[in-house]
């Protein structure tokens, strides 16, 4: 099955990936522009793998999206369970949480977790915390907070983990199986999922040669610690990030696998006139800065271009919104212009630490993209 998007390339904004796969920042770039619902430019570039097979991309490769899985999957379903009254955005996690009936922590509220404002630390390697899956949450909720609930934005992959547990315990059922039930199915997504199958595994971009970039980290933040399930291969058909792999691959902030035209689908959903999972007053949470006066203008589960220095760049409208994924991955959403901006690159593939850093990539990408649509 396939995603029906099909090839229609701008060439400035492929010239434009074509130097920067040249220039050693990401072996492909997978983009997707979309006005009104509707793809109006689309290529694939590069190669999806190198090592240890040669794969060039298509609109077909599936990438893995990374921290893309916290708005598109965790924020969506969030924001569904709001819509039907099963979640309130201001209830205390605790309710549903028992683990975080701590005093520090009994007043974090669904909103703190989904705007980045617990104050829960932004990453820890639960696999060095806690012997199995079961204990993950209890090891998150015996952090120490970096600040008071609502008191500034930390990034926090912790926090969309423990948004993905409580999900999950409202369902009573785990995520990818919620997601497939309230997301996937509804879509009709056949090539959007967790844990990809062996069978499709050609048709996955690849990652990182191993575990190094996380492993480094730990060596130097969590000595003496040991962990045993380092992976030394080529990660390819298998989610990178290490807590979401301990985790059984599908979490509430990774995990998510998709292609380019997939990924708008989801995209989409949270547009008011094009939603055909949220109601447009639902849709409204995405454009709206829940944190202001904060660090960053944060809105339900998307960082808003309003935020200083944000992968938006200047021609985005200050209330869209967006996000981007460790892998090389990015999302942003005009959704007062109806507009999507994807762009799928695999930057950890087939190169030596460190990764590129591709911020000034996406802003350029969102500003060629814009212009191009002005164009027309």
């Amino acid at each position: 099955m396939t995603s029906g998007l099909h090839t229609n390339p701008h060439p400035d904004i492929t010239a434009f990936l074509k130097g920067r796969i040249t220039g050693g920042d990401f072996p492909s770039a997978v983009y997707g522009v979309a006005e009104n619902g509707e793809t109006v430019f689309a290529d694939a570039i590069g190669d999806a793998s190198r090592e240890p097979e040669s794969h060039p991309a298509t609109l077909e490769t599936i990438y893995d999206l990374a921290s893309l899985t916290k708005p598109l999957v965790t924020g969506l379903l969030s924001a569904r369970m709001i819509e039907s009254g099963a979640l309130r955005l201001d209830d205390c996690v605790s309710k549903y949480l028992p683990e975080f009936d701590r005093d520090d922590k009994r007043s974090i509220t669904v909103r703190h977790l989904a705007t980045h404002t617990s104050g829960l630390p932004a990453w820890r390697p639960l696999y060095l915390l806690a012997s199995t899956r079961a204990e993950a949450l209890e090891a998150i909720a015996a952090q120490p907070l970096e600040h008071a609930p609502g008191e500034r934005v930390i990034y926090s992959d912790l926090g969309f983990i423990s948004l993905g547990f409580l999900l999950q315990r409202i369902a009573s059922v785990a995520l990818a199986d919620l997601a497939m039930k309230e997301i996937f199915a509804p879509l009709m997504l056949q090539r959007t999922f967790f844990n990809p199958s062996a069978a499709v595994r050609t048709g996955v971009a690849a990652c990182e040669n191993g575990n190094g970039y996380e492993r480094e980290m730990c060596e130097r933040d969590f000595r003496g610690k040991t962990y045993g399930g380092w992976r030394n291969e080529i990660i390819w058909g298998a989610v990178h990030d290490g807590n979401a792999h301990f985790l059984g691959g599908a979490a509430g902030h990774a995990g998510l696998f998709s292609t380019v035209g997939e990924t708008q689908k989801l995209a989409n959903q949270f547009v008011g006139g094009l939603s055909q999972l949220l109601s447009p007053v639902t849709c409204e949470m995405f454009r709206q800065d829940m944190t202001v006066g904060l660090n960053e203008a944060r809105s339900f589960a998307w960082q808003l271009a309003a935020t200083k220095e944000s992968t938006a760049g200047q021609s985005l409208a200050p209330d869209a919104f967006g996000h981007t994924g460790f892998t090389g991955t990015s999302c942003w959403i005009d959704a007062g212009r109806q507009r999507v901006f994807i762009l799928l690159t695999n930057r950890t593939h087939a190169r030596q630490l460190p990764f590129a850093n591709i911020n000034a990539v996406r802003r350029e990408f969102h500003s060629l993209a814009v212009a191009k649509l002005s164009d027309l």
